[in-house]
């Protein structure tokens, strides 16, 4: 599988997280300088005057307030607007311009805000505290989130990263027993063993990053020439002779060998950490899912079986993190589960799997229907963990 990193849209059906995650993650775009509609209140959003044009007397009224801020500086500019006991964030206003101006919208509720400026080489400058009293009756109040910084995702990149580091020597054996199959001529053991050193490496989704190119020669797509595992898929499963299989074979060998060669000088970017397991899903729906993934074994479900194991792995060392910020993690975690029972559902006792193609209508159309679930549960869990500065 190729190397991707692209934060996806976020879907709209989540209920409170998404809240966040839109206010969060869709930084509000500078506009052109304008004065702010009556219906906004202009603040601004610089060195010496963070904040100014909020708050009567330090009191603001609860519930929805539309906001126009401008960036005063001669650079650009983050805003937060963050609770001051709680230091949860309801807004960050990524990239403004200087000069520019932002706007959002957010609904809060009693207690005590400020605006927190964040300029690209300076220290955060934090506005006047704001004491806002309690929101219209049913009114919908914005979430916030406690920042999540590099220096707390570094943990969780490590432990991923050694964990990955760990399941290499088994990757290595794996896919030497299928060159030694077909070196031997049995063909039915190279069919069974190159199945389980693919699921092995399908797990690994969130360091492919970190693989750089040796991991799209291992597992580059088969519409962009056969490689690796797909190199050796298509004479397996086709009425080639074993001597086909043998070369693919060995150089798959050489190619895990750089691979573990190069991995312990690798590194996991930690801002990567929330994305990755959002994208192993993705990557299942967009491309396995629709048969671009396939050279010839018909095996696209028990990759997707193991996407989504490298999914859970992917979350795991993000746990402790999200389990104060996001309200839906165990949801995600329930849904995970469910989505691989029933994939697992089509895998026979003898270990072989039914291919895509000869699922019934409803039968994919379920499967869809649960990973785009799941995608859609993890989607917030890249923005939750997007790297923010400490305010």
């Amino acid at each position: 599988m190729s190397t991707r990193a692209r934060l996806t849209a976020l879907f709209g059906v989540l209920a409170a997280v998404v809240a966040v995650v839109i206010v969060l993650a869709l930084a509000a775009r500078p506009a052109a300088v304008s004065a702010a509609p009556s219906s906004e209140i202009a603040v601004a959003a610089g060195l010496d005057d963070c904040g100014d044009g909020w708050g009567d007397g330090g009191r603001a009224a609860g519930g929805t307030a539309a906001f126009d801020v401008d960036n005063t500086t001669v650079g650009g500019v983050e805003v937060y607007l963050q609770a001051v006991d709680t230091q949860k964030v309801y807004l960050d206003l990524e990239s403004i311009g200087a000069g520019a101006h932002a706007h959002a919208r957010v609904t809060l509720g009693s207690g005590r805000y400020r605006f927190v400026c964040l300029p690209a080489d300076a220290d955060p400058v934090r506005g006047p505290t704001v004491a806002v009293g309690p929101a219209p009756r049913g009114s919908a109040l914005t979430p916030g989130i406690v920042p999540v910084t590099r220096a707390d995702l570094i943990p969780a990149a490590q432990a991923y990263g050694a964990w990955v580091a760990s399941r290499l020597p088994a990757l290595r054996r794996q896919a030497a027993a299928v060159a030694a199959d077909a070196e031997e001529g049995d063909l039915a053991a190279a069919r069974r063993d190159w199945l389980t050193a693919h699921s092995t490496y399908e797990t690994l989704g969130a360091a492919y990053g970190a693989f750089g190119e040796v991991g799209d020669a291992i597992d580059g797509l088969p519409g962009h020439g056969l490689t690796g595992f797909h190199a050796v898929e298509a004479p397996l499963y086709t009425a080639a002779p074993a001597s086909a299989v043998v070369g693919p074979a060995q150089k798959l060998v050489a190619d895990i060998d750089r691979l573990i060669a190069a991995f312990p000088s690798a590194q996991i970017d930690p801002g990567d950490m929330g994305l990755r397991a959002h994208e192993i899903v993705e990557d299942a729906l967009r491309d396995v899912l629709a048969g671009a993934a396939d050279a010839g074994s018909g095996t696209e479900l028990a990759t997707i079986d193991a996407n989504l194991s490298g999914a859970r792995q992917a979350l795991a060392p993000l746990h402790d993190i999200l389990a104060s910020r996001y309200p839906d993690l165990a949801a995600t975690q329930q849904s995970i589960t469910t989505t691989q029972t029933l994939v697992e559902g089509f895998r026979g006792a003898d270990g072989t799997w039914t291919r895509l193609s000869a699922l019934t209508t409803a039968q994919r159309e379920h499967v869809d229907a649960a990973l785009s679930e799941t995608a859609e549960l993890l989607a917030p869990v890249a923005a939750i963990c997007a790297p923010r500065r400490n305010p």
